[in-house]
């Protein structure tokens, strides 16, 4: 991947599971036209219902490769605070000026007020919010003339999700600000809350309950989140800035 490469470039986090939002949004990105930096953390998936899939980030780096982007995936564990000076460091070599940033890594482990643990809770707020400020920090700094596009994954979880869904609530109130302080670099800043998106994480129970309130009657995919996600990267999107936007099928409504 070269800088010199009249190709567009985004950093998406959270790009290590062939069946997550993700992916899917590396996907359609490499299908408009964009090289892409991809992070991912393995050590957190093996945490998780899904767990590791050893593979995939090799062989989504080998389909997006076939559409024609030039890849570079890099392992970042966020909760690291040094993470996010490495990660740029290595993606300024690798890539150059980049162009759009997507933050869909998170952290995510169900529990309430009164069973969160202060380790949970600091974690939470280390990979959600604190990491994401210094990636939005950090691309603007780094961002060129024409300055770029940053969209940030929310959520509207509060009751029984109290470390995630605080940390988010965080998050949307650092994309917000951005939107006005970055914005005279040239850079949008806009915050995309997908509404349920099951990607490994739901049960059979769960999947039934959540796609009969959606009124369209089916659950929200990782290429929905996408479409969406592509069009705020776009000089069409980038006059849109600021804002909590809800692409969830109507689940909110």
């Amino acid at each position: 991947m070269s800088s010199s490469s009249p190709r567009k470039t985004a950093l998406v986090t959270g790009a290590g599971r062939l069946a997550g939002i993700g992916a899917g949004i590396a996907r359609r990105l490499a299908a408009d036209g964009w090289d892409l930096v991809l992070t991912y953390w393995q050590d957190y998936d093996a945490r998780m219902p899904w767990g590791v899939q050893p593979d995939d980030v090799e062989r989504l780096t080998a389909e997006l490769q076939a559409i024609g982007a030039a890849v570079v995936a890099l392992p970042a564990d966020f909760q690291d605070p040094d993470a996010v000076d490495r990660l740029m460091a290595a993606a300024a070599t690798e890539a150059g000026t980049l162009q759009a940033l997507v933050l869909s890594h998170a952290e995510s482990v169900d529990s309430g007020i009164l069973d969160t643990s202060l380790a949970s809770f600091d974690r939470h707020f280390a990979v959600n919010t604190r990491a994401s400020w210094q990636l939005i920090a950090a691309f603007a700094r780094q961002a060129g003339p024409d300055g770029g596009a940053i969209v940030a994954l929310t959520s509207d979880h509060t009751a029984f999700n109290l470390p995630y869904g605080a940390s988010k609530g965080a998050l949307d109130r650092i994309v917000i600000a951005a939107a006005r302080e970055l914005g005279p670099l040239g850079i949008s800043s806009n915050v995309l809350n997908p509404g349920p998106v099951d990607t490994g994480w739901m049960d059979e129970p769960l999947r039934d309950d959540l796609a009969r309130r959606q009124p369209g009657g089916r659950l929200g995919t990782p290429a929905d989140v996408a479409g969406t996600v592509a069009f705020l990267l776009s000089p069409e999107g980038r006059w849109m800035s600021g804002q909590l936007v809800k692409a969830d099928g109507g689940f909110s409504a």
